[in-house]
């Protein structure tokens, strides 16, 4: 039996006893042991935090770029140096397989290295002489405190590579709520950020708590912004709770995914894609490809091979380097999925593979979904529809890929959409038609490099900039633009209209 620690939360650079008497448990997800215990915050502990990065932006924002540019690069030298220490303890509170959750911790250097270009993709725009005399420029400036609400499936990239770097690379402060379930590599990496880090207290503060708690982050008017991943049902709160108190919000949501096979494509090379994408991370993930949407003259062979393909993979422990597919998160949200499966079969879709039952010896408590099909999958079929977030595969069959892009397109999400194909007819048809915001070509998962934006769509995202690339910048900076005049000797003979000078025309 493990130990089970009490964590603390972190504001003002020192980790905290907490107050609360609420508890929230994190288990190993492989053995279902309990390893942790996270603190429920408490109202004040969370105005402690915020009071915490309020005081600590004037000096931070103050601070030259290039200083704040030299630590991002110390930063993500001292994250790339635990690497596999932060890899082994996201594969145990999440279930993630050792590869997987190495990838984590690599998409949370990967934007750190962005925000080390923080003196190049901040820059603003300038001209002289606009007007006669008149020179104008707009420079991006920090905004002030900004807060995040972390959900458990990537504890690593989305709060250290979606939400800090760009935040503090230009000159903001931070309130993390780290996801309850998930929250222990996120909880190492805050240690190594000041620690090692070397960072201003207050710069980044982490909490964790309930949905109720944390409400004051939407609200508090000393918090200009507020990023969040989740759920649709709670993201569309945040963002209307938060713009109403006039907050910039980015709410990245949930997702259903479509993949559209068709009949040209190369078969073998598809499938393994979709076997990549859909159980990879035991399909916890947002870029899961959870829908195949199947040109019905190849329907049979496909299925067939996908399911050929996933039943070879091997269902383990996170942290067993052999293991392909690892457990989910915790208890409730494996019986979530059966509960889907259940519903995909009572709404008459064909159970084609069935990963409810599976057992791995050794590991008996542990929370594994083996890998599912339901096949002959039809619009009214509501597990269709929503997001399921495990291991399971949903076919859809048409006659064509007319008919594909419409089924695709009528699905209420839109984060990503895949075609699978060699004629670049339909591909380039499917580039500009499809509703997805990220769209792969024979990519079973279009997600960019974080030098572009993560550009979800329809009820997968609201707000008006994305996570990463430029749009992440822009989020985190505001403009402000400077008109200057300078006087001569000879300016005070001049005739001054109300705009003063800076209309002019012919």
């Amino acid at each position: 039996m493990n130990e089970v620690r009490r964590m603390k939360y972190c504001v003002n650079g020192e980790w905290k006893e907490s107050k609360t008497s609420k508890w929230l448990p994190v288990s190993d997800s492989s053995t279902g042991e309990l390893i942790a215990e996270v603190p429920c915050c408490t109202q004040d502990e969370l105005e402690e935090a915020i009071a915490s990065a309020h005081a600590a932006f004037p000096a931070w924002s103050q601070l030259s770029i290039s200083t704040r540019t030299q630590m991002m690069f110390k930063w993500r030298n001292i994250l790339q140096a635990h690497l596999d220490e932060l890899t082994l303890l996201c594969a145990k509170e999440l279930g993630k397989n050792l590869n997987e959750a190495r990838g984590d911790v690599l998409k949370a250097i990967e934007p750190t290295e962005l925000a080390c270009a923080t003196p190049f993709i901040s820059q603003g725009s300038a001209s002289l002489q606009v007007t006669t005399g008149f020179d104008t420029a707009t420079y991006r400036v920090p905004l002030g405190v900004v807060a995040g609400i972390v959900p458990f499936n990537f504890p690593a990239m989305i709060p250290w590579g979606w939400m800090v770097p760009l935040a503090i690379a230009t000159g903001n402060t931070v309130v993390l709520k780290a996801a309850s379930f998930t929250p222990l590599t996120s909880m190492r990496i805050m240690e190594l950020f000041y620690e090692e880090g070397g960072f201003p207290k207050g710069v980044v503060n982490l909490v964790t708590c309930s949905r109720n708690e944390s409400e004051v982050l939407l609200t508090d008017p000393r918090i200009k912004a507020v990023t969040f991943v989740g759920s649709t049902e709670i993201g569309k709160h945040i963002y209307s709770i938060a713009a109403a108190h006039g907050k910039r919000v980015q709410a990245q949501c949930e997702a259903k995914n479509h993949a559209l096979v068709l009949e040209d494509c190369d078969l073998e090379s598809s499938v393994k894609a979709i076997i990549n994408s859909t159980y990879g991370c035991a399909g916890m993930r947002c870029m899961a490809l959870p829908v195949v949407v199947v040109q019905e003259s190849i329907a049979d062979r496909f299925v067939a091979l996908l399911k050929k393909n996933a039943m070879a993979l091997k269902v383990g422990c996170a942290y067993d380097p052999e293991t392909n597919l690892g457990p989910v998160v915790n208890e409730k949200h494996k019986q979530s999925i059966c509960d889907w499966i259940q519903k995909g079969v009572d709404e008459g879709a064909e159970l084609v593979l069935d990963g409810r039952n599976i057992v791995v010896p050794g590991y008996e408590k542990g929370f594994f979904v083996g890998p599912t099909i339901l096949d002959h999958v039809t619009p009214e079929m509501t597990v269709g529809n929503r997001e399921i977030f495990g291991p399971v595969t949903l076919i859809k069959r048409v006659k064509n890929f007319e008919e594909g892009l419409s089924v695709m397109n009528a699905n209420p999400f839109a984060n990503g959409s895949v075609i699978f194909t060699q004629n670049g007819y339909y591909a380039r048809q499917f580039e500009l038609l499809t509703d997805g915001g990220m769209v792969g070509v024979n990519v079973g998962i279009p997600v960019p490099s974080a030098y572009f934006p993560f550009s979800g769509n329809k009820d997968s995202f609201f707000g008006d900039q994305h996570v990463l690339g430029l749009d992440g910048v822009r989020f985190y900076t505001r403009a402000k633009t400077v008109t200057k005049h300078w006087y001569d000797e000879h300016s005070h003979k001049n005739e001054m209209d109300t705009w003063e000078g800076t209309v002019e025309r012919l």
